[in-house]
């Protein structure tokens, strides 16, 4: 799968570098958005190798540009991350397609998500699930993120800002679990947080030595199969 992947990525790049000149000359229009998210599904995650139907779903539907600040807002929906304050960013579009993908989601799925940041993948994953518990660290972004996702209509996102780190108890066991930070090493509270049979997707490592891993709690132990690297923030913990 980890090879895989990789192949995708250098014959991409031309295309992708021409998709994000096309949209920075775009206008802020509501279809031209909707056009260039059409065109990020297309060109950056279906290329790709992303074949799940619900996920292409989600990432066509949810407004990219309205979990960026506006200054970023004509490079939404280009093939890279972007900074939403307080030194944190919201992940590449490919990035949230894959990690949504791995964890092989439905309707009846409840979701924790760690790292709310911009509200983006809890808005993807709401589009996926029967609910989304997600946690942010930093005041002022959860607070924003949670605004921003109950304008937008999500009933089925509840926002909690506190230590990731260390799960939600009230709401366990949860079915899928994804970590939008990178801890040195995986938590065991979001491990025992697992149902049995569930899966976690979690960037692991130092900041410029990190692999995306995906854990499968079976009998009570957990399998870990390796997808890329990666580079996430680092998760923060509350001292």
């Amino acid at each position: 799968m980890k090879n895989k992947r990789i192949f995708y990525f250098l014959p991409i790049m031309v295309l992708s570098l021409l998709f994000d000149f096309q949209c920075k000359a775009e206008n802020k229009s509501p279809q031209n958005f909707k056009k260039a998210r059409e065109r990020m599904v297309k060109i950056q995650i279906e290329a790709r190798g992303i074949t799940d139907k619900k996920v292409l779903s989600a990432m066509r539907k949810v407004e990219r540009h309205r979990f960026v600040p506006p200054e970023y807002q004509d490079q939404a929906y280009g093939d890279f991350p972007l900074p939403i304050g307080m030194g944190q960013t919201i992940s590449q579009p490919y990035i949230v397609a894959l990690m949504t993908e791995v964890l092989d989601l439905d309707s009846t799925k409840k979701v924790l998500e760690i790292g709310t940041g911009s509200g983006y993948q809890a808005a993807v994953l709401a589009e996926i699930c029967d609910s989304v518990y997600t946690i942010e660290i930093i005041d002022i972004l959860g607070k924003r993120a949670e605004k921003l996702l109950s304008i937008m209509g999500y009933t089925n996102i509840k926002v909690k800002i506190g230590d990731g780190y260390q799960g939600w108890k009230e709401y366990v066991p949860f079915d899928a679990i994804i970590v939008t930070c990178a801890p040195l090493q995986i938590p065991q509270p979001l491990k025992d947080q697992l149902i049995e049979g569930g899966k976690m997707v979690i960037p692991v490592g130092m900041r410029f030595a990190q692999e995306l891993v995906l854990l499968t709690k079976i009998k009570g132990k957990i399998r870990k199969t390796s997808i890329i690297p990666v580079r996430f923030v680092p998760m923060i913990r509350k001292r």
